[in-house]
Formats: structure tokens, sequence, C-alpha cells
């Protein structure tokens, strides 16, 4: 049986009166690419939120890797988990930051892309890779550790050139074409080495031949990095070409989940979503 990298149990997560998750339980195997799909204003990008510990949810739990990272039960109170080394529910617990979720193995993108624009090509995925950076705080200070610097920025221009970037690497990353962009952020997520990598909306924006790039460039990243894909798409092409497997929301209600087969022919889903047009 296939690894449970990521499962959701229960999640919920409130804006005062309005829920915009709901319940949702849901689970990601190693090495799929699995999609989150449904109308604007579904709770998709909450759910990527509420991973990633930009939100902590009203209810519910968070596992990744067989560890929960976060969880929260109906009484409001919110037991967060060390999110290192896992040493039981009983230990004195660190808030998930979403710098201690990047490095537990989780990157993530942006619907709309967040680069570093005033910084180069090549300093954005710097930056990333010193997430994992090998260094003490001593070292670090007082920058006694050039190895580890090297060795920072050669792995940096190796991933550059591995997703065909290496030409841009002195680039102010906002000169770069939108689809350059948007294949900048992916491979700032690659240099902090994840296992899951979530992509929200990662063809917003792009033409059909782009799209169809996108599309090659997910499956060959996953192949390339051993990575497990979660993402959230408009464009249903894309979505039912690479999907192992999809889930879909309506008002942040888990309404199918199944094979990108089963999930066009649900009536629930074509009533709530492929059948009205698409607004990506």
């Amino acid at each position: 049986m296939a690894e449970n990298i990521l499962h959701l149990e229960r999640l919920t997560m409130q804006f005062g009166g309005v829920t915009a998750v709901n319940d949702l339980t849901m689970d990601v195997y190693k090495d799929e690419i699995v999609a989150l799909i449904g109308p604007n204003g579904a709770g998709k990008t909450t759910v990527f939120n509420c991973i990633t510990g930009v939100y902590e949810p009203t209810n519910g739990s968070v596992s990744f890797c067989g560890k929960t990272i976060v969880s929260n039960r109906p009484q409001g109170k919110m037991k967060k988990l060390y999110t290192g080394e896992y040493r039981g529910e009983d230990l004195k617990i660190i808030s998930p930051t979403p710098d201690k979720i990047t490095k537990l193995g989780i990157a993530r993108t942006f619907q709309n892309i967040r680069l570093f624009k005033t910084m180069t090509v090549f300093e954005n995925v710097l930056v990333a890779k010193h997430m994992r950076a090998r260094q003490n705080f001593l070292s670090a200070t007082f920058r006694l550790n050039f190895k580890e610097e090297q060795r920072m920025r050669e792995e940096s221009l190796a991933l550059l050139e591995e997703q065909g970037l290496l030409q841009y690497k002195d680039e102010i990353a906002s000169n770069l074409p939108y689809g350059l962009q948007r294949r900048l952020e992916i491979s700032r997520a690659l240099a902090t080495e994840p296992k899951l990598l979530m992509l929200d909306e990662p063809a917003a924006g792009m033409n059909p031949q782009e799209t169809q790039e996108l599309a090659d460039f997910i499956v060959q990243i996953k192949d390339k990095y051993n990575l497990t894909v979660l993402m959230i798409e408009h464009h249903m092409d894309l979505v039912m070409k690479i999907s192992e497997r999809i889930y879909v929301l309506d008002f942040g209600k888990l309404i199918a989940h199944g094979t990108p087969e089963e999930v066009q022919k649900n009536q629930r889903v074509i009533d709530a979503y492929l059948g009205v047009a698409e607004d990506a």
C-alpha cells in the first residue's frame, strides 16, 4: 500500500460566522499528483494555508509523513505539536509556523507570484537554499563556514541549470516574462528540498501553450526530485491530464473525490463546477 504522506482529518476553518473549510478529510499518497478543485471561494487556498501554518484551523488535524503537525479540537484549545523531531503529544508544544513547516519538507507556491522581485534569479534560489543550511548560529553570524556557503551557491546554480534558468541568473526576478517567473517560483520551492510540493494555481494567467509546457514541467520535476504534488488549479485540461486523483470542494465542503474519470462523471461536480464556465 502506498505511503500516506499527507492526511487531513476533519479539518475546519472558520472566520467569524463564515466556514471556509468544513470538516474536510483527505489523503495524499507518496509519489502522487493530486488536485484540489472547486469554484472560486470554495476554500481551496484556505486548506493550503492551514497545512502550511499560515492559519490555525478551528478544528481538525494535519499529519505529514505519519506525524501530526497541528491539531485542534472543538473546545477551541489549540494543540500545537513540535514540528521538528516528533516526541509524542505530551511534549511542550511549539507553534507550527510556515518556516518550520518548510523545514519538515513541505514547500508551496502562491496564486499570485511571490518572488523577491528586486533580487536576481540566483539570489531568489539561494535564499531558499539557506533553509537547508548545515551551519550553526555561530558560523552563520561570523561567516566562518565559507565551504557551506560555497556549497549552497553551487547547488543553486546547478538547480537553475536543471530548470533552464541559468542564463537568467543575473536578471532581476521581476524583469522575467510571466512564464519564467512561475518557473522560478517553483525552482525556489525546489531549493528547500521538499517531499511535498504544493502548487496554488500554477497555470493562472498562462496561455494554452504555456499551460501544456507547465504540465510537462510538473511531471518532469515530480519524477526527477521524487516529489509528491498537491495542486489547486482551474485549468481542467491540466488537472485531467496529470492528476491521479482529484478532490472537489464547494462552499468549503468536500462533494466528491476520485480519479479524473470518476470526477468528470459526478453529477454534483458537474452542477457545482464543471457545468459552469471556468474563471481561471
